[in-house]
């Protein structure tokens, strides 16, 4: 029998298995996973829907780690949870049946949500229809294109901004498909998690999440995100791709002006990234305010610590 599958066969059936690590951005996420992954004898799975793409190292904060996931889409390439969910589960079964760890880690709640419990997604609408409603909302404009929403579905239109171009047409996508962009209930994680899992939300201090936050933009700006970030745009982009924080900003802005607003995006983003945080079922949040490495072990002792629930995938605490 090869070592990957002896290991697979001797781990308890309800060890722990998938480590997802979330948490605001400059939480010090992927430090802590790096350190659960050697503590582990596990592989790291990306959770950043802007690690996907290429050529963008310094601005996404890709680790130079080997990571599943990360750099995997050029910068023309229109990103879908769909893909990305069929690209991370695959990924995490592969690590799991070689009887490894998964250490899945980022900041996109969907991207997390995706990997690791799966989501009812609808089909994609054919590239005509994109191309139709697409030609429909510069006609139209932004303000009348999300009125003709709001006619069709007004639940869909109080969740998606006029000038969000992308969403509002991927809503109006989803009413000819018989679906909408605002479902009757939250069923996001209704399955539980598909492998024994436990989720564990990096929790840091505003203000400190804000210092680290400077910080980090500092040393992009003297490691050349300027030049990356218009090096990027002066070939072909995806919509998508443009969504990505600081991409203009650098791209376009004069450097202070460029900095002072990708500080102020990324503060708000972190801020809805904590609120998101504290909803995913069963995340045990940590105090991220400390040294790498006793925030690894006690994740560790943690996962050591857990057992399976029967029936839905997901892990509690004994006792």
């Amino acid at each position: 029998m090869a070592a990957p599958a002896r290991r697979a066969a001797e781990r308890p059936r309800d060890a722990v298995v998938v480590v997802g690590v979330f948490g605001p951005t400059a939480s010090g996420k992927t430090d802590v996973a790096e350190a659960l992954a050697d503590r582990l004898d596990g592989e790291l799975v990306s959770a950043d829907a802007m690690q996907a793409y290429q050529g963008l190292p310094i601005l996404t904060n890709q680790s130079e780690r080997p990571t599943r996931l990360v750099g995997i889409w050029s910068l023309d390439h229109e990103a879908s949870v769909a893909e990305y969910q069929e690209l991370a589960q695959a990924a995490i079964d592969e690590i799991v049946a070689a009887g490894r760890s998964a250490v899945v880690v980022g900041g996109t709640g969907l991207y997390l949500r995706a990997a690791l419990a799966g989501l009812e997604l609808p089909p994609p609408a054919p590239v005509a229809t994109r191309s139709r409603l697409e030609r429909l909302y510069d006609r139209l404009g932004s303000e009348r294109a999300h009125a003709a929403l709001a006619e069709r579905d007004p639940a869909a239109a109080a969740r998606v901004h006029p000038n969000d171009r992308r969403r509002v047409v991927r809503a109006l996508e989803l009413v000819e498909l018989g679906s909408s962009l605002a479902p009757s209930s939250d069923t996001l994680w209704r399955e539980g998690y598909r492998h024994p899992t436990i989720v564990v939300g990096l929790d840091v201090s505003r203000d400190e999440l804000g210092a680290r936050i400077d910080a980090r933009t500092r040393s992009m700006v003297a490691h050349g995100v300027v030049d990356e970030a218009r090096r990027a745009l002066a070939g072909s982009v995806s919509q998508t791709t443009l969504t990505i924080h600081g991409l203009r900003d650098f791209a376009e802005l004069a450097l202070e002006e460029a900095v002072e607003t990708y500080n102020r995006r990324v503060r708000r983003y972190a801020a809805y990234q904590r609120k998101w945080m504290r909803r995913i079922p069963g995340v045990v949040i940590i105090d991220a305010n400390r040294p790498t490495t006793e925030v690894a072990d006690e994740i560790v002792a943690l996962a050591r610590a857990r057992e399976r629930v029967p029936g839905d995938g997901a892990v509690r605490a004994d006792g």
